[in-house]
Order: structure tokens, then sequence, then C-alpha cells
């Protein structure tokens, strides 16, 4: 068995913007006194990251985390998570080996969880409430509850528990180890290490938590910072598409963001038939304005309706002629993208796009 207390407030506070700063000092300011388990010996990303939520909430906040096997010092301690054979949310047991697991997140995924997806899931929302400074039933925490999960967690779950990410046997093109999963498995003690410790084990895992932990709060802060005002936005105009063109397939975004996921989350979850085939925006650079055909899918670079292949790849005047349409700036050789110098003549682009055949 082997124990020890972590010191990384200066690590991990030196990574936050500064309205978190204060917050993550606070956080680490006071130790509950709790003792949170885990397994000893080898160790990987989801344990890692479960214990670092843990010691991050009010019950838990700057738990003793106590490495073993043994049963017996298990069973009195506060908390196990990757150990002990045992899922009781009423007792903090998190292990996720044992016959018969089959618990996942809910909210429509199908992902069997690691124990980080257990935390996670009863844990979450108590620390992005803390990062919003709203009431966890607020509709804005559950969002990132489960747009976290979706872009960060699941992932660490799925690889804990060996799912492919494509139902196929088909070798992949080249290898990548530089998933989170990956980065904190390389932490684990090499076979060529003359130490191998429990002391030197516990030091290795402390590494393990800081890695998986900053990056945790990375996306925690991104999804809070980014990805939820773009939401906001996105969803704005999706609603106001009528009013742009009757056809609703051409939005107009009221301000330049990241727009391309939301799109086809938003689709889905507000019904929108048929879908969305422009994106209209002013170039926050130039001043000009913008008008991007929408993708198939997120992952598919293909456009559901390019521009007219007589525009692909004209500029300026040469463009406006063959277009009939004053101000264009340029049409990109694929379609997918074009430019205007007014909102107007952006949206006339568009609108004759919709129409060609």
């Amino acid at each position: 068995m082997s124990v020890f207390r972590t010191s990384e407030m200066r690590y991990f506070c030196s990574r936050l913007s500064p309205p978190s700063l204060a917050r993550a000092a606070a956080a680490f300011s006071t130790s509950t006194g709790s003792r949170v388990g885990t397994h000893s010996g080898s160790f990987h990303c989801d344990e890692a990251l479960a214990c670092f939520i843990l010691r991050h909430t009010d019950k838990f906040r700057n738990a003793e985390i106590i490495r073993t096997r043994d049963p017996q010092v298990l069973d009195s301690l506060d908390a196990a998570v990757d150990v002990g054979g045992v899922y009781d949310p009423r007792r903090d047991r998190y292990d996720h080996h044992q016959r018969g697991f089959e618990e996942v997140f809910g909210h429509g995924f199908a992902t069997k969880l690691s124990s980080a997806g257990l935390v996670y899931k009863h844990y979450g929302k108590e620390l992005l409430t803390r990062e919003l400074q709203l009431d966890q039933e607020h509709p804005d925490v559950n969002k990132l509850f489960i747009a976290i999960y979706k872009n960060f967690m699941e992932a660490i779950d799925a690889t804990d528990n060996g799912i492919s990410e494509y139902e196929t046997r088909q070798q992949p093109r080249y290898v990548n180890k530089t998933s989170l999963s990956s980065r904190v498995g390389r932490l684990n003690l090499d076979w060529v290490d003359p130490d191998h410790s429990s002391g030197k084990e516990d030091e290795a895992f402390q590494h393990a938590m800081r890695l998986a932990g900053s990056e945790f709060m990375e996306s925690v802060h991104f999804h809070v910072r980014s990805w939820l005002p773009a939401r906001s936005i996105v969803t704005e105009c999706i609603s106001m598409r009528n009013n742009i063109d009757p056809s609703g397939e051409i939005i107009v975004l009221n301000r330049s963001c990241p727009w391309k996921l939301h799109i086809f989350e938003l689709e889905e979850e507000m019904g929108i038939d048929p879908s969305i085939k422009y994106v209209i925006y002013q170039d926050d650079r130039s001043g000009r304005w913008r008008l991007q055909a929408v993708a198939i899918s997120f992952s598919n670079f293909q456009s559901q309706k390019p521009m007219p292949v007589a525009w692909r790849g004209l500029e300026g005047d040469e463009l406006s002629a063959v277009a009939g349409i004053p101000g264009c700036v340029f049409a990109h050789m694929s379609g997918f993208i074009g430019g205007n110098k007014t909102y107007e003549g952006a949206l006339a682009m568009a609108r004759a796009s919709l129409r060609a055949a």
C-alpha cells in the first residue's frame, strides 16, 4: 500500500484564466480530510482523472489518495475508484471491472463508463456550476455537462474499456499515440527504470493526475468561454432563418463564431427540415462578407450544395459579371465558400446558389 498527498495548486492555477484562478486557489485552500483509494501498480487515464475530479468536489476537496489493492483498506476509505469491484454511488464506490457492469452516461450515449465517466456522471455538474456560477438545474449547466462528456470524457471511457472508434477491422492508415490516454499511459514507470518503488510510482501518478486534470479543466474552460456562447449565437440565428430567406435554408450570423459543429447538432435537436445550406457572416479582418456552403456532415468536407460551377475559381469583376451580382470578391474552386463586399451581395450570392441546378 502506498500513500501520498499531492501539492499541485501552483501547477494547476498557472494554466487557468484569471477569473478561474481565484476559484481554483480557493478550492485548494482547504482539505476535507477525506481519503480516496485507487489501485496500486500501473495506472491509466481513467483513475487519474477520476481522482482529480473527486479532489475538486466539496465532499473530497484535496483528499488524500491511497493507492492499494487491499480490500480491508479500501473498505475503510471514503471513496474508491477503479478498484474494489463495486459500483455504488451512495458509498462513493466507482469501479467498472466487475461482471455485469454495463453503466452508461445516458442522454443517448451507449459507451460503457470507466471510473472517470462514473465520477463525472455523479460529480461533473458540481464542477460546472462552480465555473458558470449558476444553479445546477440551469439549462446551460446541462448543455455543458453533455457536451464535455461527448467531446472529452467519452473517448477516455471508450479507450479504457477497449471500444474501437470505428466498426471495422480495416487497419488505420497511420498510428496515433497522441491521445490523452496514451500520454498518461507513458507516465508509468518504464521497465528499464532502476527504481520501481511505491514512492516512485506515486510520483508518477501525481504527474498523471496533473496531466489528465489540466486537460479536463482546459476542456471545461473552452466550453464555458467559447462553446456555449457560440451555441447561443447559432441557435438564435437558426431561429431567425425564415426572416433571411423564405426557404429557411440560409442563416446569417450576427457575430462571427465557430458554427460548424453546432449547426448539425441544432438541426437535429430543433427538427430543422429542409437543412440549412448556406451560412453568411462578416469577415472580422476585412469587414467584407462571406457565404459558406454547409457540408454534408461535420467530418465531411463535401458541401450539400456548392456554389454554381460557372462561378468557381473566379474573382472580382469577372465573377460579378458571370453571377450578375455586384461586389463579388471570389468563389472558391470547390464552390464551398465565396465572398462579397456587402451583406446584400453575399445574400444574393447565397440565394442564386440555392436556386441553381
